[in-house]
């Protein structure tokens, strides 16, 4: 019936896992309550009352901080693999490391630069 064989217990579980998220879906419209008055329809503030409307804009420096921030933690978690291995890489891979830790800092220089690390 398939034609690559050995891929019928792949299909199942790609059918299986987009059923899933639709049927909680589903499970969530059809039993959950239909109520649209009063406390329902307030802003959730850890139990508190809401002070103000829920629309705040955000300075872009906050998003730029958190951008390098990612950047940088995601670059560095490509180093552990390599200083895991390193004994069996040898010099071209010793290379390789250190002109991705050169543009790594050249990046950081940059946004320092830009002044994406300014707070204030």
């Amino acid at each position: 019936m398939f034609a690559l064989k050995g891929y019928d217990a792949f299909l199942g579980f790609l059918l299986i896992s987009a059923a899933v998220p639709v049927l909680a879906l589903l499970t969530n419209k059809f039993l959950s309550p239909n109520s649209q008055a009063g406390e329902r329809q307030l802003t959730y503030e850890s139990g508190m009352e809401p002070i103000g409307g829920a629309w705040i804009q955000f300075n872009i420096r906050y998003y730029m901080f958190a951008l390098v921030f990612v950047i940088f933690d995601v670059e560095t978690v490509f180093l552990y693999p390599w200083a895991v291995a390193f004994h069996k890489l040898g010099l071209l891979a010793f290379i390789e490391a250190l002109i991705f830790i050169a543009i790594l800092i050249i990046a950081l220089a940059y946004a320092w630069r830009k002044g994406a690390l300014e707070w204030s």
